[in-house]
């Protein structure tokens, strides 16, 4: 009986590229608890690599540059949640606590009359006022964990910085390396790189920056007319205003409506203003941050959005529309024919 003959050169290949397999799951399960902490570290190198090519020009020194961007991000993280997540807090319980002893049922009625000979108002009172609990047990559950949790999130954020600044220093290295690994050819990895960047920067300023404009914005107007509880109120603004088609609207309207019923008319029409004005920085404002970049349907972005809050938690308002967008940019390449030996065999 012949003896069966092993190609030494198949089995090599086929033994490493098990081996590889093996280390890449034994990696992926060695990173899966600080993963996002690291996609948030490249996609924050991403935003401020322009920031810090203007800083590098002006200085002409990679430490300065470096050391003043990675201060200002800092900043930018630490100081709002120090100063606001306490009041935050605060204000939420105080909103829990009223709306303990608000009568719903007479609100609704005070807003449509017509409803208080049914049941119907006594119905939707109750469940309006059960959806408000479980909404802010929700808020204030998630905030107390998290507080409760410091030492992780310490962690996390140290994996956030340690990755900004190596992927914003080394960031020519790292895409040089990438470009090694592709199946795109050059010309192609442009376009996958300019467009990557390009979405990147469009959910960043087109959504979360004019989300945030929109709930300040808001909040100006809650706390020039008087409107209690305002940086709880701000909060949910900008956390509405970061959401495509929804807006802060759901949050500055009951608002108005609230006042009209108390009888604060002149309040009422002032935060009807800056509601407004907030309407207006979205239609100007954000077409424009898109078209400079990257044209995202909204409903892309919607969808994007809280798919990745589901699975991601709150950083999913950022990685949901992103990882949907980079499925679309890939799609796109794959539909042009522009793939090196992946998917499809085409001629260049």
């Amino acid at each position: 009986m012949a003896g069966i003959v092993i190609d030494s050169e198949y089995f090599r290949k086929i033994s490493t590229t098990l081996v590889l397999f093996v280390l890449i799951v034994l990696s992926f399960f060695v990173l899966k608890p600080i993963l996002l902490s690291l996609i948030m570290g490249i996609i924050l190198a991403i935003v401020f690599s322009e920031p810090y090519e203007i800083l590098l020009e002006k200085t002409k020194s990679k430490s300065i540059s470096l050391a003043l961007t990675c201060i200002f991000l800092a900043l930018l993280i630490i100081l709002p949640f120090w100063f606001f997540a306490p009041i935050f807090v605060n204000q939420a319980f105080s909103v829990y606590k009223a709306t303990q002893g608000i009568d719903f049922s007479g609100f609704f009625v005070g807003i449509f009359p017509s409803l208080s000979s049914t049941s119907f108002s006594s119905e939707l009172g109750t469940i309006f006022g059960s959806f408000i609990t479980k909404t802010l047990n929700s808020m204030l559950s998630y905030f107390s964990d998290w507080f409760f949790d410091l030492p992780s999130v310490f962690l996390h954020l140290i994996v956030v910085f340690a990755t900004f600044f190596f992927v914003l220093r080394d960031s020519r290295e790292v895409l040089s390396y990438i470009s090694t690994l592709t199946p795109f050819s050059k010309d192609v990895e442009g376009k996958l790189i300019k467009s990557s960047k390009d979405i990147t920067l469009s959910v960043i300023y087109g959504q979360i920056v004019i989300g945030v404009v929109q709930g300040l914005t808001a909040g100006l107007g809650f706390l020039i007319f008087g409107v209690p509880n305002v940086v709880f109120l701000t909060l949910l603004s900008i956390f509405a205003g970061i959401l495509p088609i929804i807006g802060p609207a759901i949050v500055w309207v009951p608002v108005i409506v609230y006042l009209l019923v108390a009888g604060n008319t002149l309040a009422a029409f002032g935060v009807t203003f800056f509601g407004i004005i907030s309407v207006v920085i979205d239609n100007f404002l954000r077409p424009f941050f898109i078209s400079r970049s990257s044209k995202m349907h909204p409903l892309l972005s919607l969808l994007g959005m809280i798919g990745g809050f589901f699975f991601f938690g709150i950083l999913g308002f950022i990685l949901g529309p992103l990882i949907l967008a980079y499925v679309i940019i890939i799609l796109e390449i794959y539909r042009g024919k522009e793939m090196r030996g992946f998917l499809l065999n085409t001629k260049e």
